[in-house]
């Protein structure tokens, strides 16, 4: 090595590390090196992991293959967003002219996406009531190619018969996907039921603490691979710090959602007896009943009986943060009509019961009583 300042200074930090470490390190790097035009070579033809973070990283790969081995999946990917995941899921299977069937209940950002990003290359949503009809021989055209479900719904928190409905869509040769990112693996696997791909906003319960924004899709290992080529090409990959911070929350997922799902029941206990409260919406026991564990989720949502004062309800909060997002370990809320579910019009959030007067909440892991007092105050004034 030159003793040349110039060349010293952008060389001596590099050092080569032989010592295993426990933490995961962070592959900060664009790019990978390479000793020869051979191994360049061995790349392409699959014998080499890493050339381009935006086509892969270590960081990337561990987040996904740790929610792959969760979700009992074949393979996995990560993206730069729940969203990314979720187009690159879609795009996966679905060619200009398809027909896509939905549940008439879906986050804002996903109707979005379809309605105004994939309508533009003649796909076609069709959302269903999947709690009022009983096949999809109704809804069925040549062109249908998939069905899309959301474990538990966003905001409402429907559950709607999953195995039933991934059943009923392998029937039709359907490809199905499911968000899981209310449920997370540790409450339900859609896999084990036979859906195809099924697609997590990382940065929600995967990362836990609010501090990442990131996608993870997992599933069949050809659809995935297909996947993975559209997040590549569409500039869609997760930086490795965001993978690392992921991957870091997830190892706590468990003691997490062990405590939040705890939390929001008794939450939704109190609320259902609230008098300035007029409904209150948390999955029953008989609606999860094909969940893994007994357990309900950690989101709760109620609307006001006097929606007039959704704006008074929201100044009233002290310590609880009213933030357009969920799943960290901190409890907040949300009001859907003007973020989650802003992309809607007016007369869709009324059919679907989304009013002025809804709160979306998310159960931390603080002590519940301090999380019913807060709510109480805050409803009381």
């Amino acid at each position: 090595m030159t003793e040349r300042f110039e060349t010293k200074t952008v060389h001596i930090s590099h050092p080569h590390v032989t010592d295993v470490s426990k933490a995961t390190p962070i592959y900060q790097t664009s790019v990978f090196a390479f000793p020869g035009l051979e191994e360049v070579e061995a790349y392409y033809a699959g014998k080499r992991d890493y050339l381009y973070t935006r086509n892969g990283n270590p960081n990337q790969t561990e987040l996904a293959d740790a929610v792959a081995a969760l979700e009992g999946a074949e393979r996995g990917v990560s993206a730069a967003s729940g969203m990314g995941a979720i187009m690159a899921g879609l795009l996966a299977v679905l060619q200009p002219g398809d027909h896509l069937l939905a549940s008439h209940e879906l986050y804002g950002g996903t109707y979005a996406l379809i309605q105004k990003e994939l309508s533009r290359i003649h796909i076609e949503l069709e959302l269903i009531d999947l709690t009022k009809v009983s096949s999809l021989a109704g809804h069925l055209r040549p062109t249908t190619k998939m069905l899309f479900m959301e474990t538990i719904t966003n905001p409402l928190l429907t559950v709607v018969d999953l195995p039933f409905w991934i059943r009923e869509a392998k029937q039709h040769g359907l490809t199905v996907m499911i968000d899981n990112t209310f449920a997370t693996p540790y409450l339900v696997r859609p896999v084990t039921f036979g859906a195809d791909l099924v697609v997590h906003s990382a940065t929600k319960y995967i990362g836990g603490h609010s501090d990442v924004t990131a996608g993870v899709l997992v599933g069949r290992a050809g659809l995935v691979e297909r996947a993975r080529e559209i997040i590549v090409h569409y500039g869609a990959s997760l930086s490795p710090f965001e993978a690392w911070l992921a991957a870091r929350g997830l190892k706590t997922l468990a003691l997490r959602m062990e405590r939040q799902c705890d939390n929001a029941k008794k939450v939704a206990a109190f609320l259902r007896n609230h008098p300035a409260v007029k409904a209150t919406y948390y999955p029953s026991e008989a609606a999860t009943r094909f969940f893994d564990r007994p357990k309900q989720g950690a989101m709760v949502s109620f609307c006001l009986a006097d929606e007039e004062k959704i704006y008074q309800f929201y100044r009233s909060l002290s310590w609880m943060k009213l933030a357009p997002s969920l799943a960290g370990v901190e409890t907040a809320v949300s009001h859907p009509v003007t973020t989650s579910h802003r992309a809607l019009s007016e007369e869709q959030r009324q059919a679907t019961g989304i009013t002025k007067g809804l709160v979306r909440l998310s159960v931390g892991i603080e002590a519940y009583e301090d999380i019913v007092e807060e709510l109480d105050r805050a409803l009381s004034r």
